[in-house]
């Protein structure tokens, strides 16, 4: 799939005038622009934007500022989020950008439209429930230790706490990414949501005392004779870990690279421990163990600094944010009357 695919078929052909190769390049660079999750969240976006055009009778490209107006104010008395509406309209925008048609999102009627939905809908996140240290402790001790399939849960649960990491930057770990040291494990993520151009970062994951995610990631590793690509990979119901099918005849030294986890596995994964646990699986998200860990670090006294560090977050803000939920009550400034 290219991010040319976003729009409809008949204003995809932008490259008409290159050679059939140049045009094919062009189209992999704009889709490098965009994360591959963003690629395909525009181009849902799209196909209701053009669900509703076809719909009411307007044109989808190149539209009138009426018609996305209109689709807006439908979307919002649907009961979509501003964040949705939000995206939905980047991505009509995105793809009148593509087409090299004229932008009408930038008209002022639709600016006013999206302010009014801001407004009235409210922009403030759905906080998904953070799976604090104690937490984790609770889902890892429902995980089988004799299983494949429980000892990957078992190291991607910690791992993804350990590192604070972003569900993409977890799936997309591979072994050579993974570096030993005498106080653990150094974890090199290549790229990230803050690091599209992909300059890399590296995490230190220490060996641990209580979560013990390096060893939990070496016993899954060794039990799964997992020596080089992707680090996470799903597991068929007979309980071997899934390769793509063996090719009769196929080259000598030709590599095949090996299925890994989608970051919707993560969630999953995460979710029906919490269900064992008996927990509120819906309050919980993929996010849940970047969250507990820099709100545990923080319950912990840890240094923002050093939080930041792990978990790769270039505004303090946002880092602050859990900071003060987590010590909500320390030093309240009614503890001492109230």
């Amino acid at each position: 799939m290219t991010a040319l695919e976003i729009l409809p078929a008949e204003c995809a052909a932008d490259c008409d005038t290159l050679p059939a190769e140049a045009a094919a390049i062009v189209r992999a660079y704009q889709q490098a622009s965009k994360a591959d999750s963003t690629v395909r969240a525009y181009r849902s976006d799209v196909q209701v934007f053009q669900a509703w055009c076809d719909r009411f009778g307007f044109r989808s490209l190149p539209a009138s500022p009426e018609a996305v107006s209109g689709f807006l104010a439908h979307e919002a008395e649907a009961g979509r989020s501003a964040s949705t509406i939000g995206r939905r309209l980047a991505a009509i925008r995105y793809g009148h950008k593509l087409a090299k048609a004229a932008d009408p999102t930038d008209d002022e009627d639709v600016r006013a439209t999206m302010k009014g939905i801001r407004r009235r809908v409210g922009t403030a996140p759905t906080q998904k429930a953070a799976a604090t240290v104690d937490i984790l402790q609770m889902l890892l001790a429902r995980t089988s230790p004799d299983t494949l399939t429980g000892k990957r849960d078992r190291a991607l649960l910690a791992l993804g706490f350990a590192g604070a990491f972003r569900r993409s930057e977890l799936v997309a770990l591979d072994v050579e990414d993974l570096r030993e040291d005498p106080e653990g494990l150094r974890v090199t993520v290549r790229r990230s949501k803050v690091d599209q151009e992909g300059r890399g970062f590296e995490k230190a994951i220490p060996t641990g005392r209580y979560v013990q995610p390096v060893r939990l990631v070496r016993e899954w590793l060794d039990a799964a004779r997992i020596t080089s690509g992707p680090v996470f990979r799903p597991i068929s119901r007979s309980g071997r870990v899934r390769n793509y099918p063996h090719l009769e005849g196929r080259p000598q030294g030709e590599e095949y690279s090996s299925p890994r986890l989608t970051d919707r596995s993560v969630a999953n994964i995460l979710k029906a421990y919490c269900t064992d646990a008996g927990l509120d699986a819906s309050t919980f998200g993929a996010h849940s163990l970047r969250a507990g860990y820099i709100t545990t670090a923080a319950e912990r006294g840890a240094d923002l600094a050093r939080i930041m560090d792990q978990s790769g977050h270039r505004d303090a803000q946002t880092v602050v944010g859990y900071i003060r939920r987590a010590n909500a009550f320390k030093g309240h400034s009614g503890s001492g009357f109230l």
